[in-house]
């Protein structure tokens, strides 16, 4: 006899198998990360299809099977509606589940990115932003989630000799860590990049979720383009 298990979920991922099956990736409140295949969810007349749709919040039920988790009901509880209508919060949202699938790794279930993401959904459903202010969601998301993993880095004193940051030329360290001040990226065989005053600004910002703070401020594309350098950086690394 096969134990049903109920939770609630966040659908960040969807792969068709087969003629009318589809593999869900779902982030859940109790389980963390799951894979659940939805048997005949592609049919015309499966009555799980309406409520089981991707970026979509549900209350689903599973059973373990031999090679998959199945899909056994579904009740949806929210659409975000706002964020389907926008091609611009769309990207963010496929940026955002495609970063949680990579650095989230196994069933392990984590109130703090379980809070992180459902917060993210919503402030994206809800908001009516520029294009870099959206951009920005995806950046918040993505550095607490470095954060809760483990990885966040030092923001505020040089990570090689600890004195409080001036503003001078700073570099950042993926492998270091954090920030390395002029003084002592001279002459050392590493290879950081340059981060600007207000890529560090921000990131504190993001790291402190002062979000309402970093809504208001008008930031230059330079900015942006300087901060997803800097994230893909610790990115690939961290992958």
């Amino acid at each position: 006899m096969f134990v049903h298990y109920r939770t609630e979920g966040l659908i960040i991922k969807e792969e068709d198998r087969g003629e009318a099956d589809r593999l869900f990736t779902i982030y859940t409140k109790d389980f963390g990360k799951l894979k659940i295949l939805g048997r005949a969810i592609r049919k015309i007349k499966s009555k799980l299809k309406g409520d089981f749709q991707l970026f979509s919040f549900t209350e689903l039920e599973f059973i373990q099977g031999k090679t998959y988790k199945t899909l056994t009901d579904a009740i949806l509880i929210k659409n975000f509606f706002e964020i389907k209508k926008d091609l611009r919060k769309l990207k963010i949202i496929y940026q955002i589940a495609d970063a949680l699938d990579n650095l989230v790794k196994g069933e392990e279930p984590d109130e703090k990115i379980w809070k992180l993401l459902l917060g993210v959904f919503d402030k994206l459903n809800n908001l009516e932003l520029t294009t870099c202010n959206l951009q920005l969601i995806y950046y918040y998301f993505l550095w607490n989630l470095f954060s809760i993993l483990g990885y966040a880095p030092e923001f505020y004193h040089c990570i090689l000799c600890q004195k409080k940051l001036k503003p001078e030329k700073l570099y950042f360290s993926s492998q270091e860590g954090g920030i390395i001040c002029f003084h002592c990226f001279q002459g050392k065989k590493i290879a950081p990049i340059l981060i600007t005053p207000t890529t560090i600004k921000i990131l504190r910002l993001i790291l402190e979720k002062k979000l309402s703070i970093l809504q208001k401020l008008k930031i230059e594309k330079s900015s942006i383009k300087n901060l997803r350098t800097v994230s893909q950086m610790l990115y690939n690394y961290i992958t």
